[in-house]
């Protein structure tokens, strides 16, 4: 449903945007979910139960994610698993945004919008998810501890002002 909404809002964007070509409309290249626990260190299973919820909310296997160096006042030492990411394309993609947006956001208690601020400055959206169980995927009886999650929205805009009116006219709910 956002994959076909995305299609026939491109020429009027084209119009709006005052663009030359279509090909300069944005559009969504891929989304990338990513998290960290901190609690792995002393317990490696509680990774694994994080994984495997975040395995069920992308539909896709989720890649570990290792310590790069050591650290001692954070106790770690290189090559340890701290967390995990994801990266959503194509189907996959459309599938967890369909979900995000329709299912997922207005499941979040006191949900009063997405802050237009979250940009970086090239485009790309970040947003942080606390608990996993506002997703329809995760079984909460079979929830151990609530943990949360980053959501990475990378887009093809050249600046924020573009990608905010893009993801707007998508259907994203952004708080005024």
């Amino acid at each position: 449903m956002l994959q076909e909404k995305c299609k026939k809002l491109r020429p009027a964007l084209k119009k709006e945007l005052k663009l030359n070509n279509i090909m300069q409309v944005p559009a969504i290249e891929k989304v990338v979910l990513s998290t960290c626990i901190g609690e792995a260190l002393k317990n490696p299973k509680i990774l694994d139960h994080a994984l495997k919820d975040l395995t069920h909310i992308a539909g896709q296997k989720v890649a570990l994610r290792r310590a790069r160096k050591a650290v001692a006042q954070f106790k770690t030492r290189k090559g340890i698993a701290l967390g995990g990411f994801v990266t959503l394309r194509r189907q996959y993609m459309w599938s967890f945004l369909e979900r995000l947006v329709h299912f997922a956001l207005p499941r979040v208690r006191d949900f009063k919008g997405l802050s237009p601020k979250s940009f970086d400055g090239h485009g790309n959206y970040n947003l942080g998810i606390k608990e996993q169980i506002v997703f329809p995927e995760v079984n909460y009886d079979k929830v151990d501890a609530i943990r949360g999650f980053n959501i990475n929205i990378h887009t093809t805009a050249e600046d924020d002002k573009t990608a905010l009116l893009f993801l707007k006219k998508l259907g994203f709910p952004f708080r005024k």
